[in-house]
């Protein structure tokens, strides 16, 4: 088998000597869904040759390694739940390659843009590693999926503390390249906060580690900052290690709803307070109305601790809210479970073709004011943070705009996601012009000079 659109081909044969035959898809061969999702990856006017699914870390980097030989474009993956997010992947020629790196040097043409590009999925890299239940950590390979993870440690009356979009299909290598923690970073922080060790294949096909797998631990450079939320432009993440904590023996949810400025208040009062939630979100009214919560602007508040705990807390928030005039009922067991299942789900489904998902990052002051004049019908935002998901059916790339700017008016920031490719194209999705983009260029110079490994998924062409 040949691959590649070029005046010169490249056999797949080197290839099936490092994957095998059913390491390898062609384009033509692949999956509609799976032709969906890279289609809202890359550039439309490139395609992706093949993808290739190593079965080690040794494989990954021999495929690397091959990629790098022959000048050809990575765009790596999980199971591909967040492929869609970000930049679209496309390839430069050395005059107009914003690093000035020559990309793509070597014979595969002759046409500055002849290069191909593959697609490569750790799916297959999903094996435990090990789970030091005393220690309190978990290491496995990047394609090992959350929901598997989360399962094998409840075995231990254990779990990882993320809260990620599409948490049954997410990767755990894909959760820290999109940096994705979702609600429960109120109570435990980011994706970079618990990620204790990383290895990852460099873009010339060696592997690299850093971290370790204990919570003590300060070797080397700190490379999981770096790479969480590099979206795969920096390496290909190939094993993780996480802290993890011990199950709550109770949890519980208290759901406010009402007038934006009592919620404020009792916003202002929570987080004031001596009350230790593990979750604390706004929501917009019409999010509000659609999960059944009541009306007006939400605010939902999870504790999670031993349950006379649960049970003061939630009552003492409660005694708040009545006193503001705030509607507030408590949810437990059942309806907790369905209703942090269906606020996902509501959030983050793309079933819709013509949905937007951005990522926002607002003064936390300025949260509950944004979420009633922000021009969207579902938004959530993390009430401690101030950052959040805004989900548009329908809209422009002006509407887009517009709410970026008013998000930077309050300090913050509007990433875009998930959107159609014609949308995408049609402004910059991460908006930054700060002063970190030349160190930003100068990190990307050094691991992957010949800007190989997902060609401008990252902030300004990175």
């Amino acid at each position: 088998m040949k691959f590649f659109s070029t005046e010169n081909y490249v056999s797949t044969q080197e290839l099936e000597s490092i994957v095998g035959t059913s390491g390898i898809c062609l384009w033509q061969d692949t999956e509609p869904f799976w032709q969906e999702r890279i289609q809202k990856a890359v550039a439309a006017d490139r395609k992706v040759d093949c993808t290739l699914y190593p079965n080690t870390q040794e494989e990954l980097a021999a495929v690397i390694a091959w990629a790098a030989q022959n000048r050809c474009a990575v765009l790596s993956c999980g199971s591909g739940s967040k492929l869609d997010w970000g930049g679209l992947v496309k390839l430069d020629s050395p005059r107009e390659n914003s690093l000035q790196v020559g990309l793509f040097k070597g014979d595969l043409g002759g046409s500055p843009n002849a290069a191909g590009l593959v697609a490569v999925s750790t799916s297959r890299l999903n094996r435990l590693v090990q789970h030091a239940v005393g220690d309190l950590t978990v290491t496995a390979e990047a394609g090992m999926k959350f929901a598997d993870v989360q399962k094998i440690l409840a075995g231990a009356n254990q779990f990882l503390a993320i809260d990620p979009a599409y948490p049954q299909e997410a990767t755990l290598g894909g959760i820290v390249a999109a940096a994705d923690a979702g609600s429960l970073r109120h109570r435990y922080r980011g994706v970079r906060d618990m990620l204790l060790g990383i290895s990852f294949v460099r873009s010339d096909g060696k592997i690299a580690v850093a971290g370790g797998r204990v919570v003590k631990n300060v070797a080397g450079y700190d490379l999981m900052k770096l790479f969480t939320g590099a979206y795969g432009t920096l390496g290909v993440i190939s094993q993780v290690t996480f802290r993890v904590y011990p199950l709550p023996e109770a949890s519980g949810t208290v759901v406010l709803a009402g007038e934006t400025n009592a919620l404020a208040q009792a916003t202002q009062i929570l987080l004031s307070s001596a009350l230790a939630p593990t979750a604390v979100d706004l929501l917009s009214p019409e999010l509000v109305a659609k999960l059944g919560l009541g009306k007006g602007t939400g605010l939902i508040v999870r504790f999670q601790s031993i349950a006379e705990s649960v049970k003061q807390q939630s009552a003492r928030l409660l005694e708040v809210a009545e006193k503001l005039g705030l509607q507030g009922t408590s949810c437990c067991e059942n309806d907790e479970h369905q209703l942090w299942q269906r606020l996902p789900e509501t959030m983050w489904d793309s079933g819709t073709k013509s949905a937007i998902i951005c990522k926002i990052g607002i003064r936390p002051s300025e949260a509950v004011t944004a979420i009633n004049e922000l021009p969207v019908q579902d938004a959530l935002i993390h009430a401690g943070s101030g950052l959040g998901v805004l989900r548009f059916e329908n809209a422009t790339a002006q509407t887009l705009l517009q709410v970026r700017r008013g998000c930077e008016a309050k300090g913050g920031f509007l990433t875009v996601l998930a959107a159609p490719t014609d949308i995408k194209q049609q402004l910059d999705v991460w908006g930054y012009t700060g002063s970190a983009i030349a160190l930003m260029q100068r990190i990307k110079q050094q691991f992957d000079p010949e800007n190989l490994l997902s060609p401008h998924r990252f902030i300004s062409g990175i």
